[in-house]
């Protein structure tokens, strides 16, 4: 198997842990070793895990990192190759033939071509990153399609003809795990599982992505949020919620309120879901910090 050379300094797990730090996301050795070996393989990188650990972040950041535009295509069920590759302009062409008038006009050129996230990809894989952000929404169809495309980096378009990349794109697929991605897909990827973060890394991204919150703030909010997660709850809050939940209850302080009031006002930020909310209200007591520095 070939090969690459560093992409933008990267040789090394520590080099791109490294970086990923420099952009403000922060990586474990698993994340970081299997991201660079995706990298230095020219292979996609797989992240499951549940929803709110940083899987899409991870890919915004990998972006960061090389200087690389992240272009995103969001699964959904029934997404299709038109949604995904391209489509044709039917609009504009139709105008072109009626202009036109007896005169030919090639309704094929690349002004007519509507280019989704896939085709941006193939045209410039040095400038971009393709993200394929929970592809556990889309079905089996669109799946199989996907592992085409990812093993010949090409596209044929019947119009024009076929469209390969220069250099295999760098690519990095997202699954909330709802359903079984296919075998050949998984042996496709690197793969990697992003968990929760253990108490004192979370609470340095709190650190990292939160100026204005105490180390003290960022300790408490983890400890409730660790608490909450153990809870039989809809939508347990994720790495986003913990930072911005640490956010809202030092302004809510800072405006007079005191630490138990601040978290539970605040507490909409964290939990999202209304029955988690009801469920939640009258255990919060047991869960909220009485104080935070």
């Amino acid at each position: 198997m070939a090969v690459r050379p560093s992409i933008a300094g990267i040789n090394s797990p520590d080099s791109l842990r490294a970086a990923l730090i420099g952009a403000q996301y922060l990586a474990d050795d698993g994340l970081s070793t299997s991201a660079y070996l995706a990298l230095a393989l020219g292979k996609p990188l797989l992240l499951e895990g549940a929803p709110g650990v940083g899987k899409t972040e991870a890919a915004k950041a990998i972006g960061a990192v090389l200087g690389r535009n992240v272009i995103r295509l969001q699964c959904f069920e029934g997404i299709d190759a038109a949604a995904a590759l391209y489509e044709w302009n039917y609009t504009r062409q139709m105008l072109a033939i009626r202009q036109a008038g007896d005169e030919y006009v090639n309704i094929y050129g690349d002004e007519f071509l509507l280019a989704r996230p896939m085709l941006e990809a193939l045209r410039s894989p040095e400038n971009t990153v393709l993200l394929i952000d929970e592809i556990d929404r889309s079905d089996h169809e669109f799946e199989a399609f996907l592992l085409e495309f990812l093993s010949d980096f090409q596209i044929s378009i019947p119009e024009t003809g076929t469209i390969r990349a220069t250099q295999a794109p760098v690519v990095v697929l997202t699954s909330n795990r709802t359903r079984d991605l296919h075998e050949a897909l998984r042996r496709r990827c690197v793969y990697h599982w992003i968990d929760y973060p253990d108490a004192a890394l979370e609470a340095e991204i709190v650190m990292t992505r939160a100026s204005s919150v105490a180390r003290a703030t960022a300790d408490a909010v983890v400890a409730a949020v660790t608490q909450l997660r153990a809870e039989p709850l809809a939508k347990p809050p994720g790495v986003a919620e913990t930072v911005e939940w640490a956010e809202a209850a030092t302004l809510l302080h800072s405006q007079g309120n005191p630490w138990p009031q601040a978290f539970r006002k605040a507490i909409g930020v964290a939990l999202k879901d209304h029955d988690d909310l009801t469920y939640m209200q009258p255990r919060l007591d047991g869960v909220l910090p009485s104080e935070a520095a």
